[in-house]
């Protein structure tokens, strides 16, 4: 089991390696490049509009979103925020706009190109109050009771022990704190062939647990007030699942009641 996770944060570290080092517009034609890391999946058939937020920096929009979670997050002007999975600095820089100068705003990614984009997007924009951290959602580099709000964007489900990760959430946010996340979810069984592809979990589908699970884990680790804010199926068109199925595997998929949605999820500590 350890080997596997291992093994899957290495794929998930090269594959957004490859994407830190593309622009957007490149993700979104080739997902990484010529280059072809990341085969056929597209990322962004995830993510969402950000183009009018205030705070919207399109340098720091990479498309790998799956929702926005700062729109249903409660941030409060001088809230403390932790961006998980920050990468070149989107949600943070939108998180920045709202808790002001007198807030802070840290980003966490475990990924050397992203931390450098993200300093390279904030030397450009000035901010005193934006930092961003190397470290690992598993073991995070903070102190206990350090944040008001966290956000997270189409991230946890990349995260191999997910127990950890909302254990680790729920140990740095405050006394009060509370989280908003997007994420992708399941509803029914993937195909083995699915799940068994490193490219399809970089791509945040076969790493995704059943949406009961989600929550489930949610609430064992003692967080109230847990709610789903927004809910969209995900459809993954035929061109990308072909890569993986068989013409009759893909028929009994598209006929089955399998789901594969993007959830925004609310909870307190």
């Amino acid at each position: 089991m350890e080997k596997k996770k291992v093994n899957i944060k290495d794929i998930v570290k090269e594959k957004y390696g490859e994407i830190a080092r593309q622009s957007k517009e490149q993700n979104e034609t080739s997902c990484c490049g010529s280059g072809g890391c990341c085969g056929d999946v597209d990322y962004t058939i995830f993510s969402d509009d950000y183009s009018k937020l205030q705070g919207y920096n399109p340098e720091a929009d990479l498309g790998l979103g799956c929702g926005i979670p700062t729109q249903f997050a409660n941030i409060k002007k001088g809230d403390s925020v932790l961006d998980l999975g920050s990468g070149a600095g989107n949600d943070c820089f939108v998180a920045r706009s709202i808790v002001g100068e007198k807030g802070k705003v840290t980003g966490l990614d475990f990924t050397d190109e992203m931390i450098r984009k993200a300093n390279t997007n904030l030397k450009k924009v000035g901010f005193s109050n934006v930092r961003f951290v190397k470290g690992d959602i598993e073991e995070m580099p903070f102190g206990d009771n350090q944040f008001d709000v966290i956000v997270s964007n189409c991230v946890i489900n990349l995260v191999p022990d997910k127990n950890k990760a909302f254990t680790e959430m729920f140990r740095v946010l405050r006394p009060g704190g509370h989280f908003c996340i997007s994420d992708v979810v399941i509803t029914g069984d993937l195909p083995e062939s699915i799940k068994q592809q490193a490219e399809m979990y970089a791509g945040c589908v076969s790493g995704a647990i059943q949406k009961e699970e989600y929550l489930k884990i949610i609430e064992k680790i003692h967080f109230t007030n847990i709610s789903i804010k927004k809910e969209k199926q995900i459809l993954i068109p035929n061109e990308i699942l072909q890569n993986y199925l068989s013409v009759e595997e893909l028929k009994l998929f598209n006929n089955s009641e399998v789901g594969i949605f993007s959830i925004t999820v609310f909870a307190n500590k």
